[in-house]
């Protein structure tokens, strides 16, 4: 008697560890990806950073006070660039 009663337990348990994960199993879908996305939020391809450099190395002087600026603050990577891009759009 004893041991069908665990038994029993035992499979429920199971039976609602399975139902459980079968409910959370399922992730929900990404929203897709929208051009108006933050600049924060998107990577930087080598193409688009060629790009930008090439166009700011027609400014140097503005370039290496943005650089200077953004050494200060201490930014490292995308967040440096996007500083940087930032900073050379600003007159």
């Amino acid at each position: 008697m004893v041991r069908t009663r665990i038994c029993l337990a035992a499979v429920l348990l199971v039976a609602g560890l399975h139902a459980a994960s079968a409910q959370t199993a399922a992730t929900p879908t990404a929203p897709a990806a929208t051009t108006d996305a933050k600049p924060g939020k998107m990577k930087l391809t080598m193409q688009k950073l060629k790009d930008m450099k090439a166009k700011w190395s027609a400014n140097k002087p503005k370039l290496k006070a943005c650089r200077a600026d953004v050494k200060s603050k201490g930014l490292a990577g995308d967040d440096r660039w996007f500083y940087i891009e930032e900073c050379m759009g600003k007159t």
